[in-house]
């Protein structure tokens, strides 16, 4: 069942790479955005993705979540994505964190959500994730 709204994030895509172009071309990302539960946060993901044959994306990725006391939980993700004519990407997925926290990020530890993630062509990225309970 789907659970509250645990966080918000904008940003914006720092950088790209080509990770592979023969069999499946693959992109790596990393994006840089951040706001759980009303906690400011900086959260940096990197994630590839591949285009399937349907034309929906794959991608999988990962990320560190600090607090500015120095705080750290971390994530694995994967989702699907589709693009529209003009080069924006809507993602789905799941997200996994992990937490070792005893501080304000400890509700994250062993959480997992439900996410959107909308990419516009420009490399502006709007998330929100939601507890799956």
């Amino acid at each position: 069942m789907l659970g509250e709204q645990i966080g918000e994030f904008s940003g914006i895509i720092t950088s790209q790479r080509v990770l592979d172009i023969k069999d499946r071309p693959s992109i790596e990302a990393t994006v840089n955005a951040g706001n759980m539960m009303n906690i400011k946060v900086t959260t940096t993901i990197t994630y590839w993705n591949v285009r399937r044959s349907s034309g929906a994306m794959y991608g999988e990725g990962q990320g560190i979540i600090t607090t500015k006391e120095g705080e750290i939980a971390t994530s694995k993700a994967q989702g699907v994505g589709n693009i529209n004519a003009r080069g924006d990407v809507k993602w789905r997925g799941s997200i996994f964190y992990t937490s070792s926290s005893i501080g304000k990020l400890s509700f994250l530890n062993n959480l997992v959500v439900v996410f959107e993630t909308d990419v516009d062509c420009t490399g502006n990225v709007q998330e929100k994730v939601w507890e799956w309970k």
